[in-house]
């Protein structure tokens, strides 16, 4: 009587309590940090693994982010020195200019000290430290509003106050979107209310007051969105990059995450004969050590069969982030093996073309894919079919992607695939795309 595998991944050894397999990249990387990863792995903390884990692990900017934040650094540097010259130019102008003044010592002791802090431990910036920072720039602003008060004129004597919104720059290349955007928030606000309660609102001070608040808020609001679009962009370049390597891979093949489970399958084997070899289970095996053995042994000829059905498409779509949300793929006769280098390249450019827009259009509903594959049945329809090709006819459906949208990349892409044709139904473009290709490929 046959029964269904056990999961040795989930189960472990007696007394033990792991975590589910991932069953995406994302999955895996959010999952396996830090010490928890190590632990999955049975690295030893001093190893060269635990320590690329913990670097990784660790906040701060990534994916050449730094240079984002030098630009902004160098931005704000520029910032400060206009505003100190035009304190120092309208210092007589002030009721009690050294208030203000210690405003601007303060902020340039926390640039000397951030900046020393980077160069000394590298780009990351900690929660604490920048909770620190913010608390340093709101006795910046305090200072520089308590020393303007007595002008009644927020725009035309603020100035300290205004280079904390653009010490904020910098900060949004090592810290999440979310907590320098609560940071402006309270900035905006602060500046709002004490608009309001030291300047008279008149026809003549509104615009200074609303200039001065753009250029509090605007500049680090900017430096958000473009270090965020820097790294989607990067993000899915890497993507690209790591599904363009399937373009080479054999005709059936193991993926990263069938790697990982490789790797931990042969931990979950390795902690099963150390408990045998120091005694801890004797032998004969207790029921849930056979049990674990009898897993072992099914899981890895289970992988040994998946390397002979996944072709290399699969894993080029279940283990990229933006494909794998966007692409379903429908291949039973693993057809796509049979695709030279060429025609691959083809087929993965034409799919980041259609996925890209889709995503751009943001038409489809959330979680329904935006473009579906279907590869076959084999069949003739007009084209040359000899003992050593065959026509695989490669049907695309893009839903949301309007045909006006997809630019000549997309259809040289699908040009490299072979002959198609293309029509629109229901709002549907369906791409019909014939591939003549070996019967024995030799990839």
């Amino acid at each position: 009587m046959s029964r269904i595998p056990e999961d040795t991944i989930s189960r472990g050894l007696p007394g033990e309590t792991v975590q589910p397999a991932p069953r995406t990249r994302r999955e895996a990387r959010e999952r396996y940090r830090g010490s928890e990863r190590r632990q999955a792995r049975g690295l030893p903390s001093t190893s060269t693994g635990a320590r690329s884990l913990r670097q990784a692990a660790k906040p701060g900017a990534s994916l050449g982010a730094g240079y984002l934040g030098l630009g902004a650094a160098v931005l704000t540097g520029i910032e400060a020195v206009a505003g100190i010259v035009f304190f120092l130019i309208r210092w007589d102008d002030f009721t009690n200019p050294w208030l203000p003044a210690a405003a601007w010592a303060l902020y340039l002791v926390a640039a000397v000290g951030v900046g020393l802090s980077l160069l000394s431990y590298g780009e990351r910036l900690t929660g604490l430290a920048f909770g620190l920072i913010c608390v340093v720039l709101a006795c910046v602003v305090t200072l520089d509003f308590v020393g303007i008060w007595p002008e009644h004129d927020l725009s035309h004597t603020a100035s300290a106050s205004v280079a904390a919104g653009f010490a904020l720059l910098p900060v949004a290349t090592l810290r999440p979107a979310r907590e320098v955007a609560a940071a402006i928030a309270v900035l905006g606000v602060a500046f709002i209310g004490m608009a309001i309660a030291s300047t008279p609102i008149t026809s003549d001070t509104m615009p200074g007051l609303v200039s001065v608040l753009s250029l509090v808020v605007v500049p680090p609001s900017i430096a958000i969105f473009v270090v965020q679009r820097f790294r989607q962009l990067v993000q899915r370049e890497l993507d690209r990059v790591l599904v363009q390597s399937n373009v080479q891979a054999p005709q059936f093949a193991v993926g990263m995450l069938a790697s990982d489970e490789l790797a931990r399958l042969d931990l979950a084997a390795e902690k099963l004969l150390d408990a045998v070899a120091n005694g801890n289970d004797p032998l004969p095996l207790s029921d849930a050590s056979a049990s674990v053995a009898a897993s072992l042994a099914t899981e890895l000829r289970l992988h040994l069969i998946e390397g002979r059905r996944e072709t290399w498409l699969y894993h080029a779509i279940t283990e990229s982030d933006n494909l794998g949300r966007s692409v379903s793929v429908a291949d039973p006769q693993s057809l796509a093996g049979h695709l030279s280098p060429a025609q691959r390249d083809g087929l993965l450019q034409a799919l980041w073309q259609m996925v890209g827009v889709g995503n751009d259009a943001r038409t489809t509903t959330a979680g329904s894919p935006v473009v579906s594959v279907t590869l076959g049945p084999v069949g003739s329809d007009g084209h040359p079919v000899t003992d050593e090709t065959m026509d695989v006819p490669i049907v695309f459906e893009s839903r949301g992607v309007p045909r006006r949208r997809l630019g000549p990349t997309a259809w040289s892409a699908l040009q490299r695939i072979g002959p198609y044709t293309d029509t629109v139904r229901d709002g549907v473009l369906h791409v019909v795309a014939h591939c003549v290709v070996d019967r024995h490929p030799s990839m």
